[in-house]
């Protein structure tokens, strides 16, 4: 269908009536500020009321008829392994739109989690060969926008961020980064001083700074971002497709943690916190679920469990997916977090088991409080504070609070943390982005 155009503007594209309170195109129900349209760029018509009792206005915006879709192109990894920011990255790469249109190289230097973060001199030419599979996926799809997320605080991650961004960047209009992992801009100052200035070369200003919590460590601010925004992570409701269980008067609860099995993520945290509820009449057994982090670290926490007599009561059950991992949530009665690791930004894991509407236990640590709220959702407690996880155990073996605590999860899951409001969300921002390229 061809073009409209508005005979009030001539050369823009005539979209309709627009309620200039909401953005809304009546007529075909279009979002136009969910569109990344705000009223700042929405270009009013006459300002008269239409005719009848219509309060609605002409509005019209320039283009937006022909307007072509932004191209980005997505550097990140994606499953395996199974983390956060992998996971979410490959939910982004499903976002489907007119306004956005996706490439994605994918990053490849991990393929369990026992090697991420770690150097290893195949790394080293999966570096450069992913440089050049950016330089091809420029040149071959046009894209404008690069989508990159840092790494964490770490060294050796670090040193690749610079020199990837560094032989990348200057080939795109605009850049993004997303921080799924938080507290790099921290680490300039334990780097070597003649990478000081590299370092603040190759993360100089982008584009876009994305955060996903308030809380979180404001790393595009300390980068200088031309714009920064918090765009909360969501997935995929799940709800419904396994059975639901929860613990039948006087039987054992069901007490679940998931996580990478390290010391960071709370792992003997949590088993400290078990034996202490369970030395004072917890009925309860502990499932933890995920991948070791290093061997000697399991043969701590085996040692530990066999040295208070748990063996019974505590199961490592390795890394589970699909339909097996969902399984388990829908099963368990509490989750339990208490995670401080150095990179947390969200805590994904969280949202699955609010979507069963489990009552929650974790932390009050980077982006975890924008998620559960102490004393509706669950309950928070300082980092590294087996006492108070412990004592918030013992409280959950009320079956009423368990429930009231696990529905209103649920209604903020629903409300807030849909993968359907995460695609919303990032679409709007990156279309906000074209306005940018456009320009220039």
């Amino acid at each position: 269908m061809g073009t409209r155009f508005c005979s009030v503007q001539p050369g823009t594209a005539c979209i309709g009536c627009v309620d200039p309170t909401n953005g809304i195109l009546p007529s075909t129900g279009t979002d136009l500020q969910g569109l990344g349209f705000h009223p700042f760029l929405l270009k009013p018509g006459w300002a008269t009321p239409r005719s009848g009792r219509c309060p609605r206005y002409f509005w019209t915006v320039p283009e937006l008829a022909t307007r072509s879709p932004i191209r980005v192109l997505v550097v990140g990894q994606t499953p395996p392994p199974h983390h956060g920011q992998a996971i979410m990255i490959a939910r982004l790469l499903e976002l489907r739109s007119d306004q956005v249109r996706l490439y994605h190289v994918r990053l490849a230097y991990s393929d369990d989690i026992g090697s991420v973060g770690r150097f290893a001199f195949r790394k080293v030419w999966i570096l450069f060969t992913t440089i050049l599979q950016v330089w091809w996926a420029r040149a071959r799809h046009g894209t404008t926008v690069l989508y990159y997320p840092p790494s964490g605080p770490a060294m050796v991650p670090v040193l690749r961020d610079i020199v990837f961004l560094i032989a990348t960047r200057w080939s795109f209009k605009r850049t993004v980064f997303h921080f799924h992992a938080g507290g790099v801009s921290g680490i300039a100052e334990r780097l070597p001083g003649p990478l000081r200035p590299l370092f603040r070369w190759a993360y100089r200003r982008p584009d876009l700074a994305i955060r996903t919590a308030p809380q979180n460590p404001d790393d595009g601010a300390a980068f200088g971002a031309i714009r920064n925004v918090v765009v909360p992570n969501g997935v995929e409701d799940m709800r419904g497709t396994v059975p639901e269980v929860t613990a039948a008067p006087g039987a054992p609860l069901n007490i679940l943690f998931t996580g990478v099995m390290t010391e960071g993520k709370g792992v003997l945290v949590a088993l400290e916190a078990f034996r202490l509820a369970v030395s004072e009449g917890l009925n309860a057994n502990l499932d933890m679920m995920g991948k070791w982090s290093s061997d000697a670290f399991r043969d701590q926490c085996e040692g530990f469990v066999r040295q208070h007599g748990l063996s019974d009561r505590v199961r490592f059950i390795g890394v589970l997916s699909g339909q097996e991992k969902f399984q388990r949530f829908a099963a368990c009665d509490i989750f339990c977090f208490p995670s401080h690791y150095e990179a947390e930004t969200f805590g994904l894991v969280l949202l699955e088991a609010m979507q069963f509407a489990k009552p929650v236990v974790s932390t009050v640590w980077r982006g975890i409080p924008s998620v559960v709220t102490d004393g509706r959702n669950g309950f928070l407690v300082p980092v590294r504070r087996p006492r108070a996880v412990a004592d918030r155990l013992l409280a959950l073996r009320d079956p009423e609070l368990r429930r009231t605590m696990g529905l209103e999860g649920r209604r903020i899951f629903e409300q807030d943390f849909t993968l359907k409001a995460f695609h919303r969300n990032m679409e709007r921002e990156l279309v906000s982005l074209s306005q940018a390229v456009e320009s220039t």
